[in-house]
C-alpha cells in the first residue's frame, strides 16, 4: 500500500497534468485560428502526451492500491501574441512541470517509497525530452524572427509531428 502524503503528492500532479494538457490545447486552437495548422498539431500532439501521463500516474496509484482523486482544473490562457510567446510559455511550464517531479522524486525518497521513485524515473527523463524539444522550438523561432516564408517552412515541418504511444504502467 502507498503512503498517503505520497498519494496526495500524486493526485496533485494528476490534475497538474491535465492542466498542462488544457494549456497545450487552447495555444492548438490559438494555432489553428491563426491559420497555423503544423503549430496546431505539435501542441495537439503535446495536449494528447499530456493526458497520457496523467493516466500513467492515475493508473500507478490505483494499482498501488491508492485512489485517484480528479479536482477542478483552472482555464489556461487563450490566445497568445505569436509562436514565439506561446512556445516560450510552453518552455516555462514545462520547467514547472520538472521541478514538480523533482518534488515528488524527493518525497518518494523521503518516503523510502522505493516503487514510486522508480516509477517516477520515468518522467524525470521525460521532461528533459519535453524540454529541449520546446527549446529546440524556440531556437529555430528566434532565427526565423518575422520571416513569413520561413515561418510557413515551421509550421510545414510541426505538421507532420505525430503521437508516441506512452508505455503503460499496468
Amino acid at each position: 500500500m502507498i503512503n498517503e502524503k505520497m498519494v496526495a503528492a500524486l493526485n496533485e500532479q494528476i490534475n497538474y497534468e491535465i492542466y498542462s494538457a488544457h494549456i497545450y490545447l487552447a495555444m492548438s486552437s490559438n494555432f489553428s485560428s491563426k491559420n497555423l495548422p503544423g503549430f496546431a498539431n505539435w501542441m495537439r500532439i503535446q495536449y494528447e502526451e499530456e493526458l497520457m501521463h496523467a493516466m500513467k500516474i492515475f493508473d500507478y496509484v490505483i494499482n498501488r492500491d491508492g485512489k485517484s482523486v480528479i479536482a477542478t482544473i483552472p482555464q489556461p490562457a487563450a490566445s497568445w501574441d505569436s509562436p514565439i510567446a506561446a512556445f516560450s510559455d510552453a518552455l516555462e511550464h514545462e520547467q514547472k512541470v520538472t521541478a514538480r517531479i523533482y518534488d515528488l522524486v524527493n518525497l518518494a525518497s523521503e518516503l523510502k517509497d522505493h516503487a514510486t521513485y522508480s516509477f517516477l524515473q520515468w518522467f524525470v527523463d521525460e521532461q528533459v525530452e519535453e524540454e529541449a524539444q520546446t527549446a529546440e522550438i524556440i531556437g529555430q523561432l528566434d532565427l526565423v524572427k518575422d520571416h513569413s516564408a520561413s515561418l510557413l517552412m515551421l509550421d510545414k515541418e510541426l505538421r507532420g509531428r505525430t503521437l508516441n504511444e506512452q508505455p503503460s504502467s499496468n
